[in-house]
């Protein structure tokens, strides 16, 4: 038997619930600090949890494990699926479709599969609407900053000044009528880490629901959450129950919300981080001034989808309590949190836009 018939015997056999691979845990909760919150052990209670490393971080789908269990292989499909579109959506891989633009399109307009087109379009959009606090084409200053090989360094002003040349969505053209892009000028990049986690559960939510999947919740790491349907284990919910982290303590939670229809995205730099000279230096770039943004520790959004979730916290972290109230009339469905420095060492202060006091629980010692 070939390596692929093994493998896909071996998938054959953990769909029939024959064997238990690496992404098949059933579990009673989910332990990460952003993870689900806990459930009992009463019939009905116990959740199918499958697994995959892609993207740098863990993917996870949750399933109601009720009944025989035939959602599992729409559950790995979706996994299938991200790791598809990992290929397309990376800056690390040089021949992902990403990649290939910033090499390519700024010697003329190169055509874009319709639904990437369409993440670009939002990200455009989101640039103008945040005033540049949200910005795709950023890649340039996580490199001068050490970031994009995870080794930290404060840039010379003169490598700052490059990088910031290459800065700005208004460098990218899109012709809707073609499906094109074209960069200005040569350097200038995509880097969709801020917004293709959440992309990602979007497209596995459509799977999921397009395969009859009523119940589910997806995550993308610890910072990103989708969820639909119920949670059923036998008790009334309203939703999914979803941990909220703390940006200091990666073993607590700020609170909890409950998710149905919707998605949740945290934003922080408490634990992707370099000291020099005393001073730290956290991985959430200000793409108008080049440098760490500092206004706030973290920042939550609740928004109808999880691309729009991922951007958005990323845009409030950037911008802080001001803009970030300035921007909501925008979009009204979305609800944020931002976390600040409490008075006191270690502690932490709280600020709640949109709504976002009616959604969330805070844990009694945040």
């Amino acid at each position: 038997m070939t390596p692929e018939e093994e493998r896909l015997a071996s998938r054959r056999s953990f769909l029939r619930g024959k064997v238990r691979s690496e992404e098949e845990t059933s579990s009673e909760e989910a332990t990460s600090a952003g993870g689900i919150a806990g459930s009992s052990t009463a019939p009905g209670a116990y959740l199918i949890q499958l697994t995959r490393k892609v993207m740098a971080c863990q993917f996870e789908v949750y399933l109601n494990a009720l009944g025989p269990g035939t959602e599992t292989e729409a559950g790995v499909a979706a996994l299938d699926l991200v790791t598809e579109l990992e290929q397309q959506l990376s800056a690390y891989r040089y021949d992902s479709e990403i990649c290939m633009l910033g090499a390519t399109a700024y010697l003329r307009p190169q055509v874009v599969e319709p639904r990437l087109f369409e993440l670009l379009k939002l990200a455009v959009q989101l640039h103008r609407d945040t005033h540049g606090a949200f910005d795709i084409t950023a890649g340039p200053l996580t490199k001068v900053w050490g970031f994009f090989d995870r080794d930290g360094k404060v840039p010379s002003d003169k490598d700052l000044a490059s990088a910031m040349s290459l800065v700005g969505s208004n460098q990218l053209t899109l012709d809707q009528e073609n499906q094109t892009i074209f960069f200005d000028k040569e350097g200038v990049e995509l880097n969709l880490g801020s917004i293709g986690k959440g992309y990602a559960l979007d497209r596995c939510q459509e799977l999921l629901c397009e395969a009859g999947v009523e119940d589910f919740l997806v995550h993308g790491g610890t910072s990103s959450v989708l969820a639909h349907g119920v949670r059923r284990d036998g008790k009334p919910r309203d939703g999914w129950e979803v941990g909220v982290p703390h940006p200091l303590r990666p073993d607590r939670r700020i609170g909890t919300v409950h998710l149905s229809g919707e998605a949740l995205g945290t934003s922080g730099a408490a634990f992707q981080a370099f000291f020099h000279e005393g001073k730290k230096y956290g991985h959430v770039l200000d793409p108008r001034s080049g440098k760490p943004a500092t206004a706030v520790l973290s920042a939550t959004v609740i928004a109808p989808t999880a691309a729009l979730a991922d951007a958005l916290a990323t845009a409030c972290y950037v911008m802080g309590p001001d803009e970030t109230e300035a921007l909501l009339p925008k979009y009204p469905e979305v609800s944020v949190l931002l976390v600040q420095e409490g008075r006191r060492r270690g502690s932490v202060e709280t600020i709640m836009l949109g709504g976002m006091d009616e959604r969330l629980a805070l844990a009694s010692t945040s």
